[in-house]
């Protein structure tokens, strides 16, 4: 961990007066066992749980996801992994999502997690998995520009589904040597904006839950 993560994380104890303790859960894009998004979502997430969230992990390997078929979800229903997806997401305050860059754009497997999520079910409004949500966004690729380019295809997605996707966000380039064996970043001032990034995703879900 970065030498001065120590302040940082003291600094987030500005949050420890809000009374609802919101709930983050986190995923990457990525199914691969050694996902630089895998790992840069877990540092996020370790950091949300240090400003006082509730937070889960969900790995999509796990789900096991078909790819998305409205004849196969009229004959059999949603696949088991996705109604697993929907029942952490459903109850959540916030997302923390880490995105690789595939051509230019998000990879197939997170956009058929988010296609499945927003299928509606009986007795459910629309959209209940995204809709009044706060995500805050990441990437991290061994190219130079950290992922930019699918972040910019993940914010539009998101917010045409509703939710509330903070402006800033978190691209981590060269990714093969940005982080340590602890699990975060090298370089300082990157981790110190994943902390920040987590830490306001915390605070404004924490709010819009109490408003």
């Amino acid at each position: 961990m970065a030498r001065n993560t120590g302040l940082e994380f003291a600094e987030l104890g500005a949050y420890s007066h809000i009374m609802i303790k919101p709930r983050i859960i986190g995923f990457a894009g990525s199914t691969r066992d050694k996902s630089f998004n895998k790992i840069l979502v877990r540092a996020a997430l370790n950091a949300a749980q240090a400003a006082g969230a509730e937070v889960t992990f969900i790995d999509l390997r796990d789900l096991a996801l078909p790819l998305y078929d409205e004849d196969l979800e009229s004959k059999s229903g949603a696949p088991d992994g996705a109604k697993r997806l929907k029942d952490l997401m459903r109850p959540a305050h916030g997302l923390l999502i880490a995105s690789p860059e595939y051509n230019s754009s998000v990879s197939a497997s997170l956009k058929n997690a988010i296609d499945w999520a927003s299928r509606p079910e009986p007795g459910q409004p629309p959209l209940a998995c995204f809709t009044g949500k706060v995500a805050g966004l990441l990437a991290a690729s061994p190219g130079a520009l950290g992922g930019l380019r699918g972040l910019v295809h993940l914010r539009a997605i998101l917010g045409n589904i509703g939710v509330i996707v903070l402006p800033q966000q978190v691209a981590v380039m060269k990714a093969a040597d940005a982080f340590n064996e602890a699990g975060t970043l090298k370089d300082e001032k990157q981790q110190a904006s994943v902390v920040a990034l987590a830490a306001a995703v915390v605070s404004t879900s924490a709010k819009l839950a109490a408003s």
